[in-house]
């Protein structure tokens, strides 16, 4: 083996003299550190799949924190490590540092994280090599044998995914998720809107979605435009729908499990979200999407034909008429046949 750049990404003198004394079939085990939510933690199926495919002999351990295990794709890896999050507050250190140290030794470990969390589970657990992408390269020399330059300009997953690129592992574009599910059918076609999000400020005004129904409901009279219930007060979709009730092909839908959520959203010709988990579902279910986006757009925003995201104008949202041309255009180019 040996690493294929010069430039982008960094590997310590160690790692460099490592690396020439290794091959694919060396490789046994790898460790996956993804302590995230929902919306990110399916975005690491890609990478999974890819890493399964450049290491097809290795075991891969996947480790995730006990608050955030919604969405975890067990399918793709071979066991689960489980670090104690912010819903064990009661368990002492010495405790949390046996679990971390659980994950064990490992040929690889790739820390798909860059958290204070993360960064102790490198340090407590040996490897051969590890990598990351931390936003400083400080903390690269300080975790890392190997690390890529990571940027809020990239989306996250190819950050991610150059992690692989580094040993010369062609993988795919668009990204593959191969998400399990089957598309919801219904009697007509249909879109969803999805109106909630972590935080009532990062959701975009209920007169601009209310706004955008009226208008997408008169352009595509034909679907039905759903929208989609969250959980919180924030998230309740009779401030939306209440000046529409008059319209026939609008209306609210729910879902209260992620085996249904990806149902729906499979089966959906478009979503239409804030910067949520829902939209990152949306994304590895291959269904086209429109993000709405407060900042940071462009670290979610995966930069192939069918997704597109609606960026903050001079007063700090998007317009209307911004996010329907998204809808529009997607909807124009057929969707999932441009992907």
């Amino acid at each position: 083996m040996k690493f294929w750049f010069s430039k982008g990404a960094w590997a310590s003198k160690s790692a460099r003299q490592k690396i020439n004394g290794l091959s694919f079939n060396d490789i046994k085990s790898i460790a996956v550190l993804r302590h995230a939510a929902l919306g990110d933690m399916v975005l690491t199926r890609s990478f999974l799949i890819e890493a399964r495919k450049a290491f097809p002999d290795a075991k891969i351990t996947l480790s995730i924190v006990s608050n955030y295990t919604r969405g975890v794709p067990e399918d793709l890896v071979d066991r689960i490590h489980i670090v104690h999050g912010s819903d064990n507050r009661g368990v002492s250190i010495s405790e949390r540092y046996q679990r971390i140290k659980q994950l064990g030794h490992h040929d690889f470990i790739f820390d798909l994280a860059s958290t204070n969390r993360s960064y102790l589970t490198c340090l407590l657990n040996p490897a051969i090599l590890k990598f990351g992408f931390p936003y400083r390269w400080s903390k690269a020399r300080l975790f890392y044998d190997v690390a890529i330059n990571r940027s809020d300009l990239d989306f996250e997953v190819c950050d991610m995914i150059k992690m692989l690129n580094t040993l010369g592992i062609k993988t795919a574009y668009p990204h593959v998720y191969n998400m399990p599910g089957l598309a919801l059918q219904r009697d007509k076609p249909y879109i969803v809107y999805f109106i909630g999000a972590s935080t009532p400020d990062k959701c975009w005004p209920a007169d601009r979605f209310t706004q955008l129904l009226k208008l997408m409901s008169q352009d595509y009279p034909d679907h039905d435009h759903l929208v989609l219930e969250g959980i919180k007060e924030w998230e309740n979709a009779d401030r939306i729908l209440d000046p529409v009730r008059s319209i026939k092909n609008t209306g609210v839908i729910q879902s209260d499990n992620i085996n249904d959520t990806v149902s729906l959203l499979k089966g959906a010709d478009l979503v239409v979200s804030n910067d949520t988990g829902i939209r990152h579902l949306a994304i590895v279910s291959e269904t086209p999407t429109v993000g709405i986006f407060y900042k940071d757009p462009f670290r979610y925003w995966p930069r192939y034909d069918i997704h597109d995201v609606a960026i903050p104008d001079e007063s700090g949202t998007a317009s209307v008429e911004v996010v329907r041309n998204a809808c529009l255009r997607l909807l124009k180019a057929g969707g999932r046949s441009g992907h």
